[in-house]
């Protein structure tokens, strides 16, 4: 099963465990990882350009919307032990290994849920929204949804922070943002990606 069918509650790949060891903002981590999961085998390119170019509050909530196995929303944690991370992801795998990744890595500050975009979320408000977004799972049906809740979600002066691959939906995210929050900058540019970052 490919990375395109991870966006749904229940995967059906075979539950195959793996590890991958790696090295974000200088330190060390491991994730335990499986099949029908994204980027199973391996931190993608997307989601490592943004671990280490996102900018993180010293304090208040973070949301890792669509966490997957906990890599954004972990080193966050790590990296800003004053600061609430809230991750969430559709997928009940993911959100199991976030838990397990979680424990793993020896953070304690955040809390996981599954659920749909920000149905989990009731009436919360973050300091931060980032997001590797589920391009695959289609723009329309998740990803302008995801940009549309963010500016509601948002403290006043909370930022938004997502990253894509400028020649897969790039210019139609960039669009979306401006709609929504009148404006972005662009974080960081390498291998193709971009961060995205925006202003509520």
């Amino acid at each position: 099963m490919s990375d395109s069918h991870y966006f749904s509650s229940k995967p059906t790949a075979e539950d195959r465990r793996g590890l991958i060891r790696t090295i974000l903002r200088g330190k060390r981590y491991e994730f335990i990882t499986s099949r029908g999961v994204f980027s199973s085998k391996k931190v993608d390119k997307g989601t490592r350009i943004l671990v280490e170019n996102m900018v993180l509050p010293e304090e208040g909530r973070l949301l890792d919307m669509g966490c997957g196995i906990g890599i954004i929303g972990i080193v966050a944690a790590r990296e800003t032990p004053d600061l609430k991370v809230v991750m969430t992801d559709i997928n009940q795998r993911a959100v199991e290994l976030t838990r397990l990744n979680a424990k793993r890595n020896r953070v304690t500050n955040i809390r996981v849920h599954e659920g749909f975009l920000y149905e989990p979320m009731g009436d919360t408000k973050f300091d931060t929204i980032v997001s590797n977004p589920p391009i695959s799972a289609g723009m329309r049906k998740v990803v302008f949804p995801l940009v549309e809740g963010a500016k509601e979600r948002l403290v006043e002066g909370g930022t938004l922070q997502l990253v894509i691959q400028s020649n897969k939906g790039g210019k139609m995210l960039a669009g979306a943002i401006d709609e929504a929050f009148g404006e972005h900058t662009v974080l960081a540019r390498k291998s193709g990606y971009r961060v995205l970052f925006a202003a509520g």
